[in-house]
């Protein structure tokens, strides 16, 4: 949460500063001009990408899958549009970072890494607390059959 807040604090005076750098060398009109071009950008690239990550989804739906990728993707592209439609070239930089196709597969990889990671010590905990819980006893679970002489 406090890293959260950081960012919200960071990034918008980190934007402000690249702004006015950027003005000062090329000129107000040309940076408000180069900020649009990249709104207008990565529009249409948020379309082109979403349409091939929608048609993905589609395809593993029909096949019985779960797109469990494609629907991480999409959350780094609705992420990666929000971020291209705020004024600034820091927030484009990190928002074209999530629309290209290689970089979002790379960080979408990192991030089930991660989510893998975790479920699976989530899992280990459960499984002791639950052995722990559990009363120990003596029975010995079996199948039998029964002969008749």
């Amino acid at each position: 949460m406090r890293h959260l807040l950081l960012l919200f604090i960071v990034i918008p005076i980190l934007e402000m500063w690249v702004l006015i750098q950027v003005g000062n060398r090329i000129g107000a009109f040309y940076t408000i001009g180069l900020v649009l071009l990249t709104a207008l950008i990565g529009i249409n690239l948020l379309r082109q990408q979403g349409l091939s990550t929608l048609w993905r989804a589609q395809q593993r739906m029909n096949s019985g899958q779960i797109p469990v990728l494609e629907m991480v993707e999409g959350l780094l592209l609705a992420v990666g549009g929000a971020l291209l439609l705020t004024p600034g070239f820091v927030t484009d930089g990190i928002g074209f970072v999530c629309l290209l196709p290689g970089l979002r597969q790379v960080i979408v990889a990192r991030m089930a890494k991660h989510f893998t990671v975790m479920q699976a010590q989530s899992r280990a905990h459960a499984q002791s607390a639950y052995s722990e819980a559990k009363p120990q006893s003596h029975t010995i679970d079996g199948d039998f059959e029964r002969h008749d002489p």
